[in-house]
């Protein structure tokens, strides 16, 4: 607070810490600690409940019955109270059954079916997979791009990258859903070549393999793989890598040895962002797979929301989900050995 009062004086250095308190505040403390709450408790209605709210009916029915054939004042005046008490009882347990009470602990959590927890699992193990396949694929694009001789190759490359992802994001998915699908582009140039008979339905079910998830993801989150290491490598000096060469560092060395190390803080950055965009995607496994390659664990949570209609359940889902990227981004943090100021830069 005081660098930043120091540099735009304190006025505006209060108005920015405001503004800085109330987005942490409002976007993420209040949500997520609402998040937390609701996974906490849960309502159980009691069937007993039921079945003693159904016993006053029929005591009253019977009570009723009863004064009926009574012609003493004092008598009728008895079942009149006795008619109340039951009633009065019949509300609050109505009551109670519509809105059991909250009962907190962590049961929702334990919960879990064996299924759901066998599909929270690999969905983890594919994000991993994922992750990994991305920055295979993005470290070399990267490196190209942030080492690139002159301003005008780097900015070819950059706009390159960039301009397939003025397309939204559903478009880009549905299009690799066009290529993968049963008669997309594919299995239409292998029947053209002779392969398959699209008519015998004879195609490759190229939807029904995660690695068709894993295709559409890592080119709709290859930016979020990219742009971390491209500014991390634009700050490497080569003079650095000439030198390595100059003493005779194969090029796997140099990488090993020099580049790798410098571009740690991006590393983790894009690796960090990718798992988070794939564990708690569902927009893509949703389209990619229609049903037809298994559910990932966002599907879960959204069903557990919006169909099955229990919110505390899905709340303890998504806060399991939201647990784990946590524990990978510390992860992170500790093999590539950065910290929060490495990576803001």
């Amino acid at each position: 607070m005081g660098s930043l009062a120091r540099a735009y004086g304190r006025p505006l250095a209060s108005v920015i810490a405001g503004i800085a308190v109330l987005w942490i505040l409002v976007l993420i403390l209040v949500p997520l600690g609402a998040m937390v709450e609701q996974s906490l408790w849960w309502r159980e209605a009691k069937g007993d409940v039921s079945l003693t709210i159904d016993r006053l009916y029929n005591d009253i029915s019977l009570i009723e019955l009863d004064r009926a054939t009574e012609t003493d004042p004092a008598k009728k005046a008895a079942f009149d109270q006795s008619v109340a008490e039951k009633q009065a009882e019949i509300a609050t347990l109505e009551a109670q059954e519509k809105n059991p009470p909250k009962t907190y602990g962590l049961a929702n959590f334990t919960r879990m079916s064996g299924l759901h927890f066998y599909i929270f699992v690999r969905t983890i193990f594919y994000a991993l997979l994922v992750t990994a396949l991305a920055l295979v694929v993005c470290y070399p694009v990267a490196y190209v791009v942030a080492l690139a001789s002159g301003p005008r190759k780097a900015i070819i490359l950059m706009v390159a990258l960039i301009v397939p992802y003025a397309i939204n994001e559903l478009l880009r998915v549905y299009a690799w859903l066009m290529i993968l699908d049963y008669r997309g582009v594919i299995n239409g140039v292998l029947q053209w070549m002779g392969f398959i008979n699209l008519d015998a339905r004879e195609w490759i079910p190229f939807l029904e393999n995660p690695s068709a998830v894993f295709l559409a993801m890592i080119y709709t989150y290859v930016l979020f793989m990219v742009f971390p290491m491209v500014n991390t490598l634009e700050t490497l000096d080569r003079n650095q890598i000439e030198a390595a060469r100059d003493l005779g560092a194969s090029t796997l060395r140099i990488h090993r040895r020099v580049i790798i190390p410098h571009a740690k803080p991006g590393i983790a950055v894009g690796c960090i962002m990718t798992f988070m965009l794939s564990a708690g995607s569902y927009s893509v496994p949703a389209i990619m797979t229609r049903g037809q390659g298994g559910d990932w664990f966002s599907q879960l949570v959204y069903r557990q929301f919006y169909e099955s209609n229990n919110w505390n359940m899905g709340s303890a889902y998504a806060v399991s989900l939201l647990v784990v990227c946590t524990a990978f981004i510390l992860l992170m943090m500790r093999l590539f050995g950065v910290g929060l100021r490495d990576i803001a830069k």
